[in-house]
């Protein structure tokens, strides 16, 4: 059974950091692509960053690039996102979701009505 599971979301001041976990079970094949997106209040979905199972194949938002990684631990079905340097702009609810690529050597994909599956969401609020 596919599921995902988020953790690790929670209040942080301005210019501090928090690693998102994505539990990723059912999973498994090298094509199969974890993403991060995020919804603000009022706002639209966005794509924040994705990363295929097997090899480095990773994709970042433009507003994202530089302060936020995507990292894999295969062994543990386990997506990370490690966000630094964060900005009240970053609040939101992130999910993370995930579909099937039809090849390993494709860039992965922020658009979300490419997904398939979804978590439930985890809160970020940054603020002072």
């Amino acid at each position: 059974q596919s599921q995902l599971v988020e953790s690790g979301g929670g209040l942080v001041q301005p210019g501090g950091s928090l690693r998102l976990s994505c539990a990723a079970s059912g999973f498994t094949s090298d094509t199969d692509v974890i993403g991060w997106f995020r919804q603000a209040p009022g706002k639209g979905r966005e794509g924040v960053s994705c990363i295929k199972r097997l090899g480095r194949v990773t994709n970042y938002a433009d507003s994202v690039k530089g302060r936020f990684t995507i990292s894999r631990d295969n062994a543990k079905n386990t997506v990370y996102l490690q966000m630094n340097s964060l900005k009240p702009d970053d609040t939101a609810v992130y999910y993370c979701a995930a579909y099937r690529s039809r090849s390993l050597l494709t860039p992965c994909l922020l658009r979300g009505d490419s997904y398939t599956y979804w978590g439930q969401g985890t809160q970020v609020t940054v603020s002072s």
